[in-house]
């Protein structure tokens, strides 16, 4: 949990993503399942009170609807104060300022098993050594923060993006990340460069692309680099020749047989993490 009063010296945006994480945490240690290291311990303060805090905090953020401000200073005023309504609403009047859903913003306040700071900020990510993904001139925003989001939470070490690929601090490609683009590391690269670093460590390239090896034959290694193309032209020749280790497909039976790229690095990175964890075993 976060001091309340370091909360006001934050900027509005970080303000909020704060706030909206630690009304998670706080409904969560109502429950009685707080994440580990994250649990309320304040001795200063009860938690009733610090909740009342923290929605004193987000009543003077001037983007926030009237109507929104009357609910809270409702919630407020209640007896006997229900300290999980007040989080639940409190948190959704955040995320309604952040611009998201709730159910989208569950996927990153869930319980990390990964070591927290004392403001139960993940310090370390858990993650399969060398094993990266290439985003080769993705042009959309949205799913470019779709593949950094599958790559976070299925374990990629890294993500690499071409020198033509949508800035990974687009404001959509960052909406649509969830906060797993300021997680996770990545770095812009041209394919010579992304030879030469798969060269110095030793670690296979392949592609995802038409015309492989069907992805439940495809033999995945223990590190590598997987490249994936853009969404109208799909992996360039450079590219496939660069692929050494081969070309891996996701068998389609559909009529349009077309999946987005974000969907189909999805498919490819469980599947990917399902036999790297088969081998660890």
């Amino acid at each position: 949990m976060i001091e309340p009063g370091k909360l006001d010296h934050l900027e509005p945006g970080q303000k909020r993503r704060k706030i909206a994480l630690t009304f998670g945490a706080l409904e969560r240690d109502i429950d009685g399942i707080p994440e580990k290291g994250n649990e309320y311990d304040y001795k200063s303060i009860t938690r009733p009170d610090y909740i009342k805090r923290l929605i004193e905090i987000i009543l003077k953020d001037p983007e926030m609807s009237d109507q929104a401000r009357a609910q809270l200073e409702g919630v407020l005023k209640e007896t006997p104060f229900n300290e999980k309504r007040a989080c639940n609403l409190a948190r959704n009047i955040m995320l309604a300022l952040i611009g998201t859903f709730p159910a989208e913003w569950d996927l990153i306040i869930a319980p990390h098993a990964a070591p927290v700071d004392e403001n139960g900020i993940v310090k370390q990510r858990n993650f399969f050594k060398d094993v990266y993904v290439y985003a080769e001139d993705i042009r959309s925003p949205f799913n470019l923060g779709s593949i950094f989001r599958s790559a976070e939470a299925m374990g990629a070490e890294k993500v690499f993006v071409s020198p033509m690929c949508v800035p990974p601090e687009h404001p959509k490609a960052i909406r649509s990340g969830m906060g797993c683009i300021e997680t996770l590391g990545w770095e812009k690269m041209n394919l010579e460069e992304l030879e030469a670093f798969a060269g110095s460590k030793q670690i296979p390239i392949f592609v995802l692309e038409t015309g492989g090896t069907p992805i439940n034959e495809f033999q995945f290694p223990d590190k590598g680099i997987c490249i994936i193309g853009s969404e109208e032209l799909g992996v360039s020749p450079e590219a496939l020749d660069k692929a050494k280790y081969g070309r891996v497909t996701i068998p389609m039976k559909g009529l349009k047989a077309s999946l987005n790229v974000g969907v189909a690095w999805g498919i490819l990175m469980e599947k990917w993490m399902e036999e790297l964890e088969k081998k660890s075993e």
